[in-house]
C-alpha cells in the first residue's frame, strides 16, 4: 500500500511539472502543492478576504529603463481622515524610508490608504495620496498623514527618473477592489526580487473556526530581500546554489543575495486596539524568518497592521467619549499562528507567481518551477494531498 501511494504522489508531481512546462501560467504556492501551517485560506486567499479591503496596482513599464510601479491599499469604506481605524506600524529593520510612521505610532491609527512603490519614489507617492484625499467628500483645510512603504527595485528600474507621479498613484487607487489580487511582477513589485531570484507582491489569509472567534487575518507584501531562501523547511536557496555569502568565500560578493527589504501590510476584522495590533505585525517578522530572510543590516523591514472592524473605529472628533471594543490579551495567540503563516505564504506567493523582468540595467530571473518542484519534491515539502480540519 505504501509503494502505491508512494508511486501516485510521484506520478502527480511529474504530472504537475509537464503540465507546468506546457503553459505560461505560473501557479501559485498552494497550487503546487506547497501548504502552509494548519489554518485554512479564505475564499481569495489574499488580504483582500478581510472584508472592506480593496488592492489595486499600477505597473509603470516604460522605455529601456523604467520597470517600477506602485500598489494601493484601502484598509476601509469610507473617509479614513474623518473616520481614522486603529493600527500600528512595526519596525523589524529601519534601513527604509517609511513615510507616516510617527503619528502612526503615536496615535495608533491611519487616516489614508496604504501606498507602496519603489525607494526614491516615495515622496512624489505621497504627494500624490495627499492631494487624492483632499478631493475625498467632507475634507477641509486639514494636514494629512500619507502612508507610503517601499523597496528598492534599481537593479532594473531607474528610479532617479521619478517614474511614479500624481496620474501613477490615482490609477493605483482607481483600480482598488476585493477580490482577487494580481500578484508577482506587478505595481510596487515590478522590479523587486527576493533572495536575487524574482519576487514582487504576494499576498495569502487564514480564517480562524469559530471556536477561536471566526476571524480573518490577511497579509499583502511586497519583497525585495536575500537570505537563504527556505520552503516549508526544504532548503531551496542551497539545493539551487544561490543564498547570501556564498560568493564571498569566492571573493565575488553579491549584495542581492544578502540585503533588501520587504513592507508587510496585515488586515484582519479582529477587534484590537493598537497594542495588539503591534504585537501581532511583530508575528509578521517570525513569517519572514521563517522563509530564510535574516534581515540584514540594508534592509528595511516594515509590518503595517490595522483592524477593520466596525466597532474599533472612532470618528477623529467627539464631544462625548467613545466606546470601543477590543480581544483580550489571552485571546490574541490564534493570530499570532494566522499571521505567521499567513506572511509566509505571501512570500511564497510572491516568488512562484513573478516573472522574469530586463532592462538596460539589468535583470531579474524568476526561480525556475521545475527545478523549484524537484527541491520541495526531494524533502518532502509539497503536501498537496493533506487536508487539515480545526473544529
Amino acid at each position: 500500500m505504501l509503494y502505491k501511494l508512494l508511486a501516485i504522489h510521484s506520478l502527480s508531481f511529474l504530472f504537475f511539472c509537464s503540465a507546468i512546462a506546457d503553459t505560461n501560467e505560473r501557479p501559485r504556492a498552494r497550487e503546487a502543492g506547497l501548504i502552509v501551517g494548519i489554518f485554512e485560506p479564505g475564499k481569495y486567499n489574499a488580504i483582500t478576504d478581510v472584508e472592506g479591503v480593496r488592492v489595486g496596482h499600477l505597473t509603470k513599464i516604460q522605455g529601456d529603463d523604467i520597470r517600477t510601479g506602485v500598489t494601493a491599499i484601502i484598509p476601509a469604506q469610507g473617509n479614513l481622515y474623518t473616520h481614522p481605524i486603529p493600527a500600528w506600524i512595526h519596525v523589524g529593520n529601519g534601513y527604509g524610508k517609511m513615510i507616516g510612521e510617527t503619528q502612526v505610532r503615536e496615535f495608533g491609527e491611519i487616516e489614508t490608504p496604504i501606498l507602496l512603490t519603489c525607494t526614491l519614489c516615495v515622496w512624489s507617492a505621497a504627494n500624490a495620496l495627499k492631494e487624492w484625499i483632499y478631493e475625498q467628500p467632507g475634507m477641509g483645510e486639514h494636514t494629512v498623514n500619507p502612508i507610503v512603504g517601499e523597496t528598492n527595485d534599481a537593479k532594473v528600474n531607474n528610479m532617479w527618473a521619478d517614474p511614479i507621479q500624481k496620474n501613477e498613484v490615482y490609477e493605483a487607487l482607481k483600480n482598488a477592489t476585493n477580490g482577487k489580487v494580481e500578484e508577482g511582477s506587478v505595481g510596487a513589485g515590478t522590479g523587486t526580487q527576493a533572495f536575487a531570484w524574482k519576487g514582487g507582491i504576494g499576498t495569502s489569509s487564514r480564517v480562524l473556526p469559530e471556536s477561536l472567534g471566526g476571524y480573518t487575518v490577511g497579509v499583502l507584501v511586497q519583497t525585495n530581500f536575500g537570505g537563504i531562501l527556505t520552503m516549508n523547511g526544504a532548503p531551496v536557496g542551497r539545493e539551487l546554489n544561490q543564498y547570501s555569502y556564498k560568493d564571498n568565500l569566492a571573493n565575488t560578493a553579491n549584495e542581492d543575495l544578502i540585503d533588501g527589504s520587504i513592507m508587510i501590510v496585515v488586515a484582519t476584522d479582529a477587534p484590537l486596539n493598537p497594542r495588539n495590533l503591534d504585537r501581532l505585525a511583530m508575528r509578521s517578522i517570525m513569517g519572514l524568518a521563517r522563509t530564510g530572510s535574516h534581515a540584514s543590516n540594508g534592509s528595511g523591514d516594515y509590518v503595517i497592521a490595522f483592524s477593520t472592524h466596525p466597532k474599533v473605529r472612532r470618528p477623529r472628533t467627539s464631544d462625548e467619549p467613545i466606546a470601543t471594543i477590543s480581544l483580550v490579551n489571552a485571546s490574541m495567540s490564534p493570530l499570532f499562528a494566522a499571521t505567521a503563516e499567513a506572511t509566509e505564504e505571501a512570500i511564497y506567493n510572491a516568488i512562484f507567481k513573478a516573472t522574469t523582468i530586463s532592462s538596460s540595467r539589468g535583470t531579474r530571473h524568476a526561480i525556475p518551477i521545475n527545478e523549484l518542484m524537484r527541491v520541495l519534491e526531494k524533502y518532502n515539502a509539497l503536501n498537496w494531498d493533506k487536508v487539515i480540519t480545526i473544529n
